[in-house]
């Protein structure tokens, strides 16, 4: 080609003073330069580049020189797209470099960065990748896209979209200019002013006295390796994502979880903000000597110190508040005060020592000094661990840098840079001042030149002598050393003040990030930010103040100090093991970039940080470990709403899977057997009171599974959300799992249910289901569809239990549903549609979760069962019927609701107002709180057809039948034949349930002969004694085969009289085959009999007193006994009764006597 071009797309805003605002999109075609040409020719990738659309403003450019450390500048307001749209046939967004591999015809997203983008966190129009539904469904027309259209609700809740409050474009806004800091200025320079701290000029020479040059050089190392690790450790840390502000906070909560995370949130800004009091107390005692010693003290000592300290700290805090680019340039110059300092002393070694600096024990550099002083001399009880306790706070500054990670330009190569330079730098620099001042200056000194001498050849009598000088007396041998000694005052308030102003700006930096993380309550205030950035923590600043000025004014810190070195150390063994624990959990998501790190160094850190804590101060260090451990529980038991992916998380997987392939090669044994049931509960919302049930025998022993069939294809039910079931089964307190699956038929769906839920061992044995109460009404195959469920779980070796209470169990009619199917972009007539569906809100879902004892007499109201405008009735506008209870005869009336949206605009803007007022309602109540029902707004709701109802207090009542503890009475066991003990076993599983603890255990069973009925009951309480189960009363009934009253069979024959085939009126098997022919009643008369009479039996002992009745469900034998005849059967057992479980084992044992 002979020329080349560039495509570049440029949105210009064109305001006319006439006219409306317009956003116009105009292509600019620049001609391509030399050097682009060649640079094209090399690359070979694309003849064109679409440029992202931004808009076109006026700004100052600047360039990055993050790369020198230097300082990024960012906008507040960066240029964003005009269009947001959800469909991609629009590639404006994207570098269309493989646009000429693809072609046009794929809405396929490119990889970017925007995809993986945290939303709540941003403030730009981001990016998107189209759903899997767009990708995989078929083709639609386009639609007409809006300029500021907000995304689709399903991108905002899967993270592909902005935030709610976030999504609409931006409009061209001034912009901000934010300093981001480089690592130079940002980390390095920070951590070497904390960890040069006043120890370099007043303890550094009292070291190298007590332990020697060589020791003392031990000491610094053996603080270095610590920092090192530590660092290192969270070099891995946080170069595995993005870090935010926060420093250690952010990383240790991120990586081990909320309740570490906040504990030593809490603890590390306490100790940050009690830091900046000692710091400036430090110096304020170094300026109060200066004026003591010019006789120029303003009142006392004390007070003096008082009033320095005070006035310091309110200095230092308007330079935090003027904001981090202030306070960086305050840093710098302190830095340059210190290095002044630093040269200065190194200078002086140099310089011959005058004769009182001779007597004063500073004699210049000699070979005997340096053997002399080489060894150690601990005096007055000191020992190397002591001398390390006192040296090892100089080292606690390497988070300095690490603290303020929301305002550095790329934390994640600045902090490992930064920090480790710093680390070697100083390590480095200690060392070297500990072998320059151990060569020049002696241990002890009176002021003689001669005595000073002397000294230096022997030191065995020192203790003989009172020395005012040397090593090991005097603090100021830095000063005596250096070349001009007020440089030295110079570099201790450099130090101390450089030290103080960190803390200051860290333990507000910090506090902030614990309180935006609604951690911990009635703190959320102070997460609140201000300045030019917005995020200024002007309020924690002035908390931090505040606790600096009280202990600035308390004076006494001296105890405190080794607290807040524990305080630190706990907080680098965290980031310690949280290198290990993210290592070990082995997630695919620990891929840090930091590489030079290893799991067992870090867990080796952890471990040398909880020693050095103990060696340095053993009360402290107890202490530290009871802050930490009740901020833990707290946190712990509070179960704050927050999702971080960490490693606890982690380990809870990594953990489960093992143990679940352990528990493939354990053996099974009856005495470790364990019911655990496939409950068919549907919905589980729709059926709270068998859950609760079921929970009831499962929970703390066994696996409880929650069966929901879906009527419909797995297309349709792509979306379900089962962390909403799962939500609300935790606030049932149901430890369950929940699985569902679609099919064409109910018998198909349990069917797969019955053959595929579970996991290895973690397999469900036993089905329970609610009885069928709608049998005689229901359409003949829906009820032949039952009892072949019921056979098809016998025939897997399932145990089956049919449970029945009065009321029923499924109450979807009275529930709003919390959604459990993300709802795709309706148009308008399916908005019409949906408002002309909208039922009468009766009870919420939600407020199954409470028992009615929860909520005041007459405070059930419509308005607090406004959950979500979901239901159960919505569902099947996805063309998805939910049967949570088999067959009904409401599928007959599903065509009936499908009609056009025919309302008028009147309507429908009523029934919305409607909607929206009970969405106010919600919000209001949610506000209150979220966890509660609602006690204010109207008592009552109008349904469609506007008439007023109260909620049911009896529905209510009913649907937390099992979540109360149950009234004095009995569980009644009818253990009428061996079905391997389950019908023995799950009776006395619930016996001793708290819920269950009033009612006393009844057995009842069947007698041999009326003769032998001594016999038979001796035998069976000699079973039970065996199988080690307590009763209160074993009854053997003898005459279960009696035949039964005649009104009882006519009752019975009226029962299946519409299922009993009429010959008479030309009826056949052929027409009817689901009837009762002769030959199945004569077949059956013995069973008839038998069931009739067990009515009876249970209407004498059980009626009225039994609060529960298990008795051995009746075996259906295939080929024998029809669906009309069976369910007859059950009818009569349980017609009427109390709370009544049929339930029969695989006949294989699940009751041993043996140990």
């Amino acid at each position: 080609m002979a020329e080349n071009f560039d495509v570049e797309d440029v949105v210009e805003e064109k305001r006319n003073s006439t006219e409306k605002k317009e956003e116009e999109i105009e292509l600019k075609v620049v001609p391509k330069d030399d050097s682009d040409i060649q640079d094209s020719k090399n690359k070979q990738k694309s003849r064109f580049k679409v440029n992202k659309v931004e808009f076109k403003e006026d700004k100052e450019t600047v360039p990055d020189n993050d790369a020198g450390g230097g300082d990024h500048v960012e906008s507040l307001s960066p240029p964003t797209s005009p269009l947001i749209s959800d469909s991609y046939n629009s590639h404006s967004f994207y570098d269309t470099h493989n646009l000429k591999t693809f072609g046009h015809n794929t809405n396929e997203a490119l990889p970017h960065v925007d995809h993986y983008r945290n939303l709540l966190s941003t403030t730009q129009a981001l990016k998107s990748r189209p759903t899997l539904q767009e990708l995989h469904e078929e083709k639609e027309a386009p639609k007409p896209v809006h300029h500021h259209k907000i995304l689709d609700a399903h991108n905002i809740e899967n993270g592909t979209g902005p935030a709610k409050d976030e999504v609409q474009v931006q409009t061209k806004t001034p912009s901000t200019v934010v300093v981001k800091f480089g690592w130079i200025k940002g980390v390095l320079v920070r951590c070497l002013l904390n960890i040069w701290g006043v120890m370099l000029f007043l303890r550094l020479s009292w070291v190298v006295g007590q332990a020697g040059i060589g020791l003392g050089a031990t000491i610094i190392l053996l603080a270095t390796v610590v920092t090192v690790i530590t660092s290192l450790s969270m070099s891995a840390i946080c170069t595995n994502g993005e870090v935010k502000g926060g420093g250690a906070y952010y990383m240790i909560s991120r990586s081990l979880g909320p309740e570490f995370g906040g504990a030593i949130g809490i603890i590390f800004s306490m100790a940050n903000a009690v830091a900046v009091a000692m710091y400036v107390v430090g110096f304020a005692e170094t300026v109060r000597d200066i004026m003591k010693e010019y006789d120029a003290l303003m009142t006392d000592e004390m007070n003096d110190v008082r009033i320095i300290g005070c006035i310091t700290i309110v200095l230092l805090l308007g330079v935090s508040i003027a904001g981090m680019e202030w306070e960086a340039k305050a840093q710098l110059i302190l830095l340059a005060i210190l290095i002044i300092a630093m040269v200065n002393f190194t200078v002086g070694t140099f310089i011959p020592p005058s004769m009182e600096e001779q007597s004063q024990g500073f004699l210049g550099y000699q070979g005997r000094i340096f053997e002399t002083n080489f060894g150690p001399d601990f005096r007055d009880g000191e020992g190397f661990f002591s001398v390390f306790s006192i040296f090892f706070p100089a080292a606690t500054g390497i988070l300095a840098g690490a603290n303020i990670s929301g305002d550095l330009a790329d934390p994640q190569r600045a902090i490992p840079k930064g920090t480790l330079l710093a680390i070697i730098i100083t390590t480095i620099s200690y060392i070297c001042f500990a072998v320059m001042v151990g060569s020049c200056v002696v241990r002890d000194a009176t002021g003689c030149v001669m005595d000073a001498e002397m000294f230096s050849h022997n030191s065995s009598n020192c203790s003989q002598v009172a020395f005012e000088y040397g090593l090991l007396n005097n603090f100021q041998v830095m000063e005596l050393v250096s070349g001009f000694g007020p440089l030295i005052y110079a570099g201790i308030f450099a130090a101390t003040l450089s030290s103080a102003l960190a803390s200051l700006v860290s333990a507000p930096k910090v506090f902030q990030a614990v309180c935006k993380d609604k951690i911990f309550p009635k703190i959320h205030i102070f997460a609140k930010g201000y300045g030019r950035t917005g995020e200024e923590p002007w309020r924690a600043y002035i908390l931090t103040f505040i606790i600096a000025t009280g202990f600035i004014l308390i004076g006494e810190l001296n105890a405190i100090a080794p607290l807040i070195s524990n305080f630190f150390l706990m907080a680098y063994a965290l980031i310690n093991y949280s290198c290990f624990d993210a290592s070990l959990s082995k997630s695919p998501g620990w891929r840090p970039a930091f590489k030079y790190y290893s799991q067992w160094v870090s867990l080796a850190g952890a471990m040398l940080c909880l020693v050095v804590m103990f060696i340095i101060n053993w009360w402290a260090a107890l202490v530290t470990f009871v802050c930490v451990t009740a901020l833990y529980v707290y946190v712990h038991y509070s179960k704050p709403d927050v999702n971080w992916g960490s490693s606890t998380q982690a380990h809870a997987y990594r953990n489960a899977l093992q143990q679940t392939l352990k528990l493939i090669s354990v053996e099974e044994h009856v005495k470790n057997f364990r019911p655990q049931l496939l409950v068919l509960s549907g919905l589980p919302m729709t059926r709270p009171s068998l859950i609760d049930f079921a929970s009831d025998i499962t929970k703390g022993i066994g696996l409880m599974v929650c069966g929901h069939y879906i009527k419909g294809d797995v297309s349709q039910v792509s979306n379900i959300k089962t962390a909403a079931v799962h939500n609300w089964l935790h606030k049932r307190k149901a430890k369950a799992f929940y699985n569902f699956v679609a099919a064409s038929d109910f018998r198909t769906g349990i069917q797969s249910l019955l053959e595929v839920t579970g996991l290895g061992k973690l397999k469900p044995n036993t089905v329970l289901m609610g009885f069928k109460s709608n049998w005689q009404t229901d359409k003949p195959e829906n009820v032949e569809e039952y009892l072949h469920i019921i056979h098809d779980t016998l025939d897997l070796r399932y145990g089956v239990g049919i449970l029945r209470v009065k009321e029923g169990f499924d109450f979807s009619e009275s529930m709003v549903i919390e959604p459990v199917i993300e709802e795709e972009p309706r148009n308008e007539e399916q908005e019409a549609l949906l408002m002309r569906r909208a039922p009468s809100v009766v009870m919420a879902a939600q407020m199954s979760a409470y028992s009615e004892e929860d909520i005041p007499h007459g405070q059930l109201t419509a308005a607090s069962s406004i959950g979500s405008m979901t239901m159960l009735e919505d569902l099947k506008s996805n063309k998805i019927q939910i049967d949570v209870g088999g067959p009904s005869s409401d599928e007959d009336e599903e065509d009936d609701e499908v009609e056009e949206a025919g309302m008028s605009e009147t309507e429908i803007e009523k029934e919305e107002a409607d909607i929206e007022k009970g969405k106010e309602v919600e919000k209001e109540s949610k506000d209150k709180n979220e966890n509660s029902i609602s006690r204010s707004g109207s008592r009552k709701s109008k349904n469609k057809k506007g008439i007023l109802s109260n909620i049911n207090r009896d529905i209510l009542q009913a649907v937390n039948r099992f979540q109360r503890k149950q009234k004095k009475g009995t569980i009644d066991v009818w253990w009428l034949f061996d079905d391997g003990g389950l019908t023995m076993l799950i009776p006395y599983i619930l016996s001793t349930k708290s819920h269950w603890s009033n009612c006393d255990l009844r057995v009842f069973t069947a007698g041999t002969k009326k003769k032998e009925l001594d016999r038979d009951q001796k035998n069976m309480a000699t079973l039970l004694s065996k199988f080690r189960i307590d009763y209160s009363k074993m009854t053997v009934i003898p005459d279960i085969g009696k035949k039964p009253k005649e009104e009882s069979i006519a009752q019975f024959k009226t029962l299946i009289k519409p299922w009993v085939l009429d010959e008479e009126a030309g009826e056949t098997e052929e027409m009817f085959p689901w009837k009762i022919s002769e030959a199945e009643m004569l077949a059956n008369k013995d069973k008839n009999y038998r069931h009739i009479r067990l009515r009876e039996l249970l209407m004498e002992h059980s009626h009225s007193e039994a609060s529960l009745i298990v008795m051995t469900l009746p075996m259906p034998r295939k080929g024998t006994c029809g669906a009309g005849l069976y369910m007859a059967w059950l009818e009569t057992l349980t017609k009427d009764m109390p709370p009544i479980l049929l339930l029969r084992g695989n006949q294989t044992s699940v009751l041993t006597y043996y140990s």
